[in-house]
């Protein structure tokens, strides 16, 4: 089979592997249909490693060089046990998280904070290829009438589901995202699913400012030209936003978000950030601000298949590009030199 692997930063080769060995019953080979190149995995091709480990991962004992990719659909050709629901043949996509199954978090049912756990495409052999293991435990069966492609940006969108599900954002709230990019747009969607009355976006680049209008939100502003903290608690009623939800994980952001909650807001961080965050700590305790951190999902895969499936969830507008996965190596340079141009782009094994 064919496999883009990651052998390094700014080093992706598209290579011929055998394919994976037969499931243990933990595990389901899928065929690929489609995987999204997911911020991690930009992250990973630029300057990794960084959620990639160079030595065995514990769970999987896989290490570099593999192929990227988590955000996928496809056929299951192999399980390694009975699946309640799922058999061979069958359309899927996955829940892409490796638990151990016995841990304290593991039997609380909070697989995706187990300490052992990884990601398939960052903890073992990802998606970006013609077949792929997964955790059979991740596995949800596609209906009818949600396609392959729509399907695989099921994982993106999970994650901005699980942020708002996060922040706590009822029907009426006023909400700031900060951040535009794949996951402040799924973010949007979860938050306009959930009720919320204000939708204001944070984001420099004009092009995801349009995109986000045209989906809906109240209104985007450019941080680089407006006071984004006053233009918001001016338009609630000199109150501020009920949730901050960033999704950048640039820390100096996530310090303006405490500051510009509402006194009781919740602010909900979602990018997946490095290094330290300065706050005045008054500005939580005096005003009970509360702070949560937001890791990926959390059963919400599930959730967002229904949510296609019934029509109140139309994904299409996040999908910016689709690509054969021979032009993988082409795709990132791509995205690396310019963001802007694309929200989420595909990449499928079977040409197109």
């Amino acid at each position: 089979m064919k496999a883009l692997r990651w052998h390094g930063a700014q080093d992706l080769r598209l290579e011929e592997l055998p394919d994976p060995p037969p499931p243990r019953p933990h595990e389901a080979v899928i065929a690929v249909s489609w995987c999204g190149v997911c911020g991690t995995d930009l992250h990973e091709y630029l300057e990794g490693p960084h959620m990639i480990r160079t030595t065995p991962h514990p769970l999987t004992g896989a290490s570099p060089p593999l192929a990227l990719g988590h955000e996928l659909s496809g056929t299951v050709v192999a399980l390694g046990a009975d699946a309640p629901g799922i058999t061979v043949g069958d359309r899927v996509t996955a829940d892409p998280v490796w638990r151990c199954g016995a841990c304290y978090w593991c039997v609380r049912g909070e697989y995706h904070i187990c300490p052992k756990s990884g990601s398939v495409g960052l903890a073992s052999p990802g998606a970006f290829a013609d077949r792929v293991t997964v955790p059979i435990a991740g596995l949800t069966k596609l209906p009818d009438n949600v396609t392959d492609e729509i399907a695989a940006v099921a994982e993106p969108l999970a994650v901005g589901l699980h942020a708002v599900t996060r922040g706590g954002v009822r029907p009426g709230d006023n909400v700031l995202v900060v951040g535009g990019g794949p996951i402040g747009f799924a973010v949007v969607i979860a938050a306009k699913l959930a009720g919320a009355a204000g939708l204001y976006i944070s984001e420099p680049l004009k092009e995801r400012r349009d995109r986000l209008l045209d989906l809906g939100v109240t209104e985007a502003f450019d941080p680089r030209e407006t006071d984004v903290r006053r233009e918001v608690f001016v338009k609630t009623n000199r109150i501020g936003p009920d949730v901050v939800i960033d999704a950048t994980g640039v820390p100096a952001l996530a310090a303006q978000a405490i500051a510009t909650v509402r006194r009781g807001g919740k602010i909900v961080l979602a990018g997946v950030g490095h290094g330290s965050v300065e706050f005045d700590m008054g500005q939580l305790v005096f005003y009970e601000r509360s702070v949560v951190g937001t890791l990926g999902y959390h059963h919400d895969i599930p959730r967002v298949i229904d949510l296609m499936s019934t029509g109140r969830l139309d994904a299409s507008p996040l999908i910016t590009g689709s690509f054969p996965l021979s032009e993988g190596p082409a795709v990132f340079a791509d995205l690396a030199a310019d963001r802007a141009r694309h929200l989420k782009v595909l990449l499928t094994p079977k040409g197109l």
